[in-house]
């Protein structure tokens, strides 16, 4: 394989990243700084670094995540966002990003308000418990679903707070901050524009991306 065909797949596989994350990306300025909260192997941070050549920082809880990113080169710490954002000064970023986490945090109010104090612009990424799938499990079955988004028994499941659309468009009217961007995936991760109403979204939705300001 020629140097110019190993760069070529190399950037196919960087590319590669779970849809929702790619969402993410392209909502982020180039040359932002940015930190990735719950920030798993690195995916994203690695493909800002490669494409958005931003200013990236990371904390993840795991010690397996964390040692995958610093392997991979990237500025990442061991942390805990329920405990540690607090510790951030304000308008230390420009984006901070929560994918796929909030569910798991044990006061998921408190982590946006600090998202949102120490950087200008905060994305959050997470299930959709209203979906029509979780809805018809628990109609039919009488039983927690387990599907891609929610992948874990209910005795064994990280995720402690469950949400839906409608609920986090509530909390962000609640802590007054600006919804600048809303996104649902479907089954397929086919992105669908929220609006100002979110009935169809609740619905449809598997997951929902949100960009917020201040």
């Amino acid at each position: 394989m020629t140097p110019e065909a190993a760069a070529a797949q190399e950037a196919h596989e960087r590319k590669a990243i779970r849809v929702d994350l790619q969402i993410i990306a392209d909502m982020i300025e180039p040359g932002a700084r940015v930190l990735d909260v719950g920030c798993g192997d690195g995916a994203l941070l690695e493909y800002l670094a490669a494409f958005k050549q931003v200013d990236g920082r990371g904390i993840e809880l795991s010690t397996g995540g964390v040692r995958d990113c610093v392997s991979a080169g990237l500025s990442v710490i061991q942390g805990d966002a329920d405990t540690d954002l607090k510790d951030y000064p304000d308008d230390a970023f420009d984006f901070v990003v929560l994918s796929q986490t909030l569910q798991a945090m044990h006061s998921p109010k408190v982590v946006l308000e600090h998202m949102l104090r120490i950087a200008r612009h905060a994305i959050v990424s997470f299930p959709n418990f209203a979906h029509w799938r979780v809805r018809w499990h628990l109609g039919w079955r009488g039983r927690m679903p387990v599907s891609e988004t929610l992948p874990y028994q209910w005795y064994e499941t990280p995720n402690i707070h469950f949400c839906t659309i409608k609920d986090f468009v509530v909390v962000c009217d609640e802590i007054g901050v600006t919804i600048e961007r809303s996104i649902s995936l479907n089954h397929n991760g086919t992105p669908r524009r929220i609006g100002s109403s979110p009935f169809s979204a609740n619905l449809f939705g598997e997951q929902a991306v949100f960009l917020l300001s201040k």
